[in-house]
């Protein structure tokens, strides 16, 4: 396509980046022929990027990307926050109409520019996006799916935006059929479990995101030396109690110890959450992306292990729900997230 307009125009060497440059005979107008860019306005190679995120992703820091493909930092953070709001949007438009049987909820703490006791108290009273933060993650028991997640304080307000963000993903039954009708003593049919830890804020969020559609528990670990700096707590003992629609001898199947182990995955995999490192996130925008970057990649690349010791992997969570029909690689990820490719 001619820029100018005009219907003549010869070749005029390439640029900075080999494309082909043009030059219009009738008024000298040059340009460049770019092919289209996945990346937008960067002008990072595609391939540089699927590498530098993929290191991201299998948990080198910002600074170790940078001496391993020569990419600026400045460059790997504005290519991650690119990549990881693309991420986000994948995942609002795929986790959806999910038929889940257990979902187990935590918070795992982690903190953005400055930990909260250093924070001044005009930022305590102002700023959401500075000090203490807790990434909310759910996990479904059965196929360890990870449907949606949010970043921000440990707050009433939050408990209530992740329970209605999480329902909003699943398939609720028709109300006809699972509400008394006919002159008959109906029941409401629950569509899923959930366990959560002790947090006060879990059973309003949980009766206003799901109603009577769902069985509800809460579990609380009790722990011995807790105190103890850099030495695992031992625990001595746990409180399971049914909240909502739980049947005599069903609290033996509360349990938060699945998406704990996911945390454990979470600070593995993202080096900003390592513990007793100086890797953190400077800009809120920054964890939102890395942890949106890691959730697609958790559920449609990541293997789990069989239970035993047998050492064999499950498919990938997306293959458990249904979603995806094979592990997909990084790049049919990559392409997938920015519409380059074939989707399954």
């Amino acid at each position: 396509m001619i820029a100018c307009g005009h219907s003549q125009k010869k070749k005029c060497g390439k640029d900075r980046y080999g494309n082909q440059r043009y030059k219009c005979k009738l008024c000298g107008k040059k340009w460049s022929d770019r092919p289209a860019n996945p990346l937008g306005n960067m002008t990072t190679k595609p391939e540089d990027a699927k590498l530098a995120l993929c290191l991201l992703v299998e948990g080198n820091s910002i600074r170790s990307t940078e001496r391993i493909t020569g990419l600026h930092r400045d460059t790997i953070c504005k290519l991650l926050v690119f990549f990881g709001e693309r991420c986000r949007e994948f995942l609002d438009r795929e986790m959806r109409g999910l038929q889940l049987t257990h979902l187990e909820f935590d918070e795992q703490w982690t903190y953005v520019a400055k930990k909260q006791s250093r924070l001044t108290i005009e930022e305590r009273a102002t700023c959401h996006d500075k000090g203490d933060a807790y990434i909310w993650t759910c996990i479904d028991q059965k196929t360890k799916l990870l449907p949606a997640f949010i970043i921000g304080k440990r707050s009433a307000d939050n408990a209530r935006r992740f329970l209605l963000d999480v329902a909003s993903r699943l398939t609720f039954p028709n109300p006809h059929a699972s509400d008394s009708h006919a002159f008959n003593a109906g029941e409401y049919q629950p569509i899923v479990q959930i366990s959560t830890d002790g947090f006060a804020a879990y059973p309003e969020a949980v009766d206003l995101a799901f109603g009577p559609y769902s069985k509800f528990g809460t579990i609380i670990k009790q722990y011995r030396n807790a105190g103890m700096v850099y030495t695992p707590s031992e625990m001595v003992g746990t409180e399971r109690k049914g909240r909502k629609n739980m049947k005599k001898g069903e609290e033996w199947t509360i349990t938060t110890s699945h998406v704990e182990r996911l945390n454990g995955t979470q600070r593995l995999f993202m080096k900003r959450l390592n513990r007793l490192t100086v890797c953190f996130s400077k800009k809120l925008e920054n964890l939102e992306a890395a942890f949106a970057l890691f959730a697609v990649w958790y559920n449609y690349c990541w293997q789990t292990r069989k239970p035993g010791k047998s050492g064999q992997k499950r498919g990938t969570a997306a293959m458990m729900a249904g979603i995806a029909g094979h592990v997909w690689t990084f790049d049919e990820l990559f392409d997938a997230v920015l519409k380059t490719g074939p989707q399954d």
